[in-house]
């Protein structure tokens, strides 16, 4: 696929919409090619944080649901640092009307740890604008669930909805 272009599985309500992420979550970045860098050192160490405390509470019986929301996160963490350290290397730029060659030539668009994180996911399920008199957004189109994300976002959100959900279960000390 080329960046943008969209193949509408559900209507309007869910469509595969191709697009690359240079950071963060809701592509926000963090400080160019060194904040990248910090960002994929941060994910690494998150992993093996995450990865040691799994280990050591592993066989506690009544930690099974920290375990799972743990290593949903755990998953998701690893598969956005594993589009983020290769992708780059073995793909060529994307661009909007070209579609990226898988190994080029002349070498990926990006070095290890530089790359773009691809999202796909879009549900835009309410389309709208606000009313002209609603503050700052006034007039401007309103999407309810605008984020493009992909399955490791949702991996990692959901395993943090239920680490928040049950909390006082997890960590009763």
């Amino acid at each position: 696929m080329t960046i943008g272009q969209e193949i509408h599985v559900f209507g309007n309500w869910f469509i595969i919409h191709f697009t690359e992420n240079e950071g963060m979550a809701f592509g926000m970045s963090f400080g160019g090619d060194f904040g990248k860098l910090l960002l994929s050192i941060f994910r690494i160490l998150a992993i093996l944080a995450i990865t040691w405390y799994i280990f050591r509470i592993r066989k506690i019986p009544d930690k099974r649901g920290l375990i799972f929301s743990l290593s949903l996160i755990l998953a998701g963490a690893l598969g956005n640092i594993i589009d983020s350290a290769f992708y780059g290397m073995i793909f060529s730029a994307s661009k909007f009307h070209e579609i990226a060659t898988l190994f080029p030539a002349e070498g990926g668009y990006s070095s290890f740890l530089h790359g773009k994180v691809v999202d796909m996911f879009y549900f835009p399920i309410i389309k709208g604008y606000y009313p002209t008199w609603f503050p700052l957004w006034g007039g401007q189109d309103f999407v309810f669930f605008r984020p493009v994300f992909n399955i490791a976002d949702s991996s990692i959100t959901i395993g943090v909805f239920i680490l928040i959900f049950f909390q006082k279960k997890f960590f009763k000390k």
